[in-house]
């Protein structure tokens, strides 16, 4: 083999060594895999359900704005605990109460006649729980993965992700369609059961002896701490932006039936991950990119642009192109991300500002399909995709040029980056 080409497959290929490394990483990383694949497939479930419920698009979009309230008050109240209590706790206890709402839309789905309020009621508090717990999981990848590594570790768990949401989707779609949304619901509360055996296998992740109590003045603190770094308020702006103008998953019902092929809604849902699963297993490149701040520009300036151009999709297999086209583009930009908060945030901060952080990557998704919804209601599916991403390309370069310390930063000379590096050295020495 040319000496060049195994140059290039070194760099391409995946690091593996958080996985070899960490034995708590890899039982989350295992959990993760499994309750990600149950958890897509009631996405599907959700919506697919309401369509037939209800058939409106004003029904399905607000399903995500029902879930907006309680991720706000969740994710930042997650992040305060997330530094005050035990993390592993906090974890498990969720995935229990996760359990039983996922448990609490099968039984809804058996019923003869199942009741629409329950979908919006169980869809809120389940994002409530999983809001209280994902700043203890962001948190808990910076006490078990080396500092070094954690580049690696985002590349990692973005393809995790990625493979559930690869597969779970078009499994949600064969099993919706062909035998209701109960065994959905019924494969997502199995996935919950065996995730709650390895999550209970993770050591006691205790708080630091100094640390803070949950409250509104540890709350206030971090968000202090983010408005006053403009590289993170970077991270979070440009984020929502692209979710808010460019999300649009609650229109793949729709456009599966306008395009004639609703056998293939399972595989709309897969699309974006088929593409950011590209991404992460050639993403070895990006562990080595030391301006990630100009990275997230350009990556979710390409994923407005890749959304707009599904509004000129003539037929299904165009537009899962596009749409595979934009989730590469948004995994990098999360890679990028990632990396930037877990090299430079303080860890006695990491899970307050994990809980700011889970309110930029969730709250733009869930506003973004309401906005999908409701352009679509004015002016048709295409409409509302290809005037989103446009929005979308406008406010990410706007907000580059409002954000330069964001634009130029540098992981070789961030004061952030390099006093985070030394203090996890001193730590480990």
């Amino acid at each position: 083999m040319p000496d060049g080409l195994k140059r290039l497959l070194r760099h391409l290929s995946i690091d593996l060594s958080p996985l070899r490394d960490s034995r708590d990483y890899r039982l989350l990383f295992s959990s993760g895999v499994i309750t990600m694949f149950g958890t897509l497939i009631t996405m599907v479930a959700v919506p697919y359900q309401m369509k037939q419920l209800t058939d409106s698009y004003v029904a399905v979009g607000l399903v995500s704005l029902a879930e907006f309230v309680p991720m706000v008050v969740c994710g930042l109240w997650g992040g305060a605990i997330a530094d005050a209590l035990d993390r592993r706790k906090i974890i498990v206890l969720s995935e229990l109460g996760l359990l039983v709402t996922s448990a609490a839309l099968m039984v809804n789905a058996l019923l003869p006649s199942p009741q629409v309020w329950v979908l919006y009621v169980m869809g809120a508090i389940s994002t409530g729980i999983s809001c209280l717990q994902r700043p203890s999981l962001e948190a808990v990848f910076q006490q078990v993965v080396k500092h070094e590594q954690q580049a690696a570790a985002a590349v990692l768990s973005s393809m995790r992700w990625n493979f559930g949401a690869i597969v779970a989707p078009a499994l949600g779609g064969l099993l919706v369609t062909a035998y209701g949304s109960a065994a959905a619901y019924g494969v997502d509360t199995l996935s919950f059961v065996l995730s709650l055996a390895l999550l209970w296998r993770i050591r006691s992740l205790p708080p630091a002896e100094d640390a803070a109590p949950a409250s509104l003045k540890s709350l206030v603190e971090g968000v202090r701490y983010a408005a006053g770094r403009s590289d993170l308020m970077g991270t979070y702006l440009v984020d929502i932006a692209a979710m808010v103008f460019a999300m649009a998953t609650s229109l793949f019902p729709f456009l599966a039936d306008e395009l004639r092929a609703p056998q293939a809604l399972g595989l709309l849902y897969s699309a974006a991950a088929v593409g950011a699963l590209i991404a992460s297993l050639t993403g070895a490149w990006a562990a080595r990119v030391q301006r990630q701040g100009l990275g997230v520009i350009v990556a979710a300036t390409l994923w407005g642009a890749a959304v707009a151009l599904c509004a000129l999709a003539p037929n299904v297999w165009v537009l899962v192109v596009c749409i595979a086209l934009a989730g590469a583009a948004d995994m990098v930009s999360g890679i990028f991300r990632m990396t930037m908060w877990n090299q430079t945030i303080p860890q006695e901060l990491r899970g307050r500002l994990a809980g700011i952080e889970l309110l930029s990557y969730a709250s733009g998704p869930m506003l973004g399909n309401a906005r999908a919804s409701l352009m679509a209601n004015v002016g048709g599916t295409r409409f509302s995709l290809g005037s989103g991403g446009l929005l979308c390309v406008a406010a990410v370069l706007g907000l580059a040029a409002a954000l330069p310390k964001f634009r130029r930063y540098d992981a070789r000379t961030d004061e952030h980056a390099l006093a985070e590096k030394a203090r996890r050295e001193a730590a480990a020495a």
